[in-house]
């Protein structure tokens, strides 16, 4: 009879869940290690957003579109909200609308990607301000999750499966070999896989220091949950988000709309601001971000960045009720080379995953199928 091979996966953020379930699908023995009682860090503060549309073609694009296919089946199989509601990236300029129809002609019959008049927008969203706009970019791949939800009831769905074991409130402290310690207290198994985020540096500081690989701070707020059931339609974004995301490049004039948004918008692109807003199950609206880089970030959040995100999202979206119910920062760890992921053997037993930046709910489940398959 054979023994089950055995993982230890330290942090049960989306990228700890992605490794886990991809090791218990394939017959591994799993289990999860996380330092806090359920997971708090960039997981669970983000817009939810599964969003193949910011990648580029080629294996990050399939990797989004692989990770939305898991994203359905987990939320299936763990019970929580997840809406296909495709995304509008509206214009409000003549220029703004070229770099959607140079987009869309560079993506015809590979990606969904339409461009829509402003009728046809209407149709879609009762939530994008109608004056001024010259149409918008539609996608129809993208998908919604509430990731404070989704998260968690992942978390424990996965503990539900045989051979996964989940610990929390423990803090991995060193690792030798394949034994990991917290305190007194030491675990053990064939293949370790850090997947704590930043915090993989209090681990391997080495690593981290050598690594091209820095930390960015984002703020966000969350409105309340919109009145009588209204809902915003698809997710919307403006114009900057067209010069945030790699996946746009392909257009043509993008070099030129971003040297206007310089003189536009100096001091958006200077907090790195673009402006998105999605909705979750409850009817609860999410909106941001700002983007602020380096290892040394302001533990204190700007009111003064919130209120650029409110004035700039009032550009282009209407809602119901504009009440804030809450606000955050996350810090997530970003490749500063252009690469989407880190992924590191530190030896035999021991693989670092991290580095996915800010698209970690587009490309972790399919980034921990990848990992787990190459073992």
């Amino acid at each position: 009879m054979s023994t089950k091979p055995s993982a230890i996966v330290i942090g049960a953020g989306i990228v700890g869940l992605s490794i886990t379930r991809a090791l218990q699908s394939k017959g591994w023995k799993v289990r999860v290690i996380e330092r806090h009682p359920q997971a708090q860090g960039a997981s669970v503060r983000n817009f939810g957003m599964i969003w193949p549309i910011g990648q580029t073609l080629g294996p990050a694009y399939d990797r989004a579109l692989r990770a939305k296919e898991i994203w359905k089946e987990m939320s299936a199989k763990a019970e929580f909200f997840a809406e296909e509601t495709g995304s509008l990236h509206l214009a409000y300029t003549d220029l703004e609308m070229k770099v959607v129809e140079e987009y869309t002609a560079a993506m015809d019959g590979v990606k969904s990607a339409k461009a829509l008049s402003p009728t046809q927008v209407a149709a879609l969203s009762p939530a994008t301000k109608l004056e001024g706009l010259k149409g918008a970019l539609w996608s129809a791949d993208e998908m919604i999750v509430d990731p404070r939800e989704a998260v968690l009831k992942t978390a424990k769905y996965l503990n539900s499966l045989e051979d996964v074991e989940f610990i929390w409130n423990k803090a991995i402290s060193r690792i030798e070999g394949n034994t990991v310690y917290s305190g007194k207290k030491s675990w053990s198994a064939d293949k370790v896989f850090v997947c704590s985020g930043a915090d993989f540096e209090t681990l391997y500081p080495e690593v981290f220091e050598a690594t091209p690989i820095t930390k960015c701070k984002l703020q966000m707020m969350r409105l309340v949950q919109q009145p009588q059931d209204w809902r915003i339609g698809p997710p919307l974004c403006a114009g900057l988000s067209f010069i945030h995301y790699k996946g746009f490049e392909v257009a043509k004039s993008l070099p030129e709309l971003k040297s206007i948004y310089q003189e536009q918008y100096p001091e958006l692109l200077e907090l790195g601001i673009h402006v998105m807003v999605s909705q979750n199950g409850l009817g609860e609206l999410t909106i941001g971000d700002s983007h602020e880089y380096g290892l040394n970030l302001d533990p204190f959040d700007q009111n003064h960045i919130n209120q650029l995100i409110i004035d700039f999202l009032k550009t282009f979206a209407q809602f119901k009720d504009w009440s804030i119910g809450s606000s955050w920062h996350g810090i997530y760890p970003k490749m500063t080379n252009g690469a989407i992921d880190f992924v590191k053997d530190i030896d035999d037993s021991v693989t670092i995953v991290n580095g996915m930046g800010g698209a970690g709910m587009t490309l972790s489940f399919g980034l921990g199928e990848e990992v787990v398959e190459r073992i």
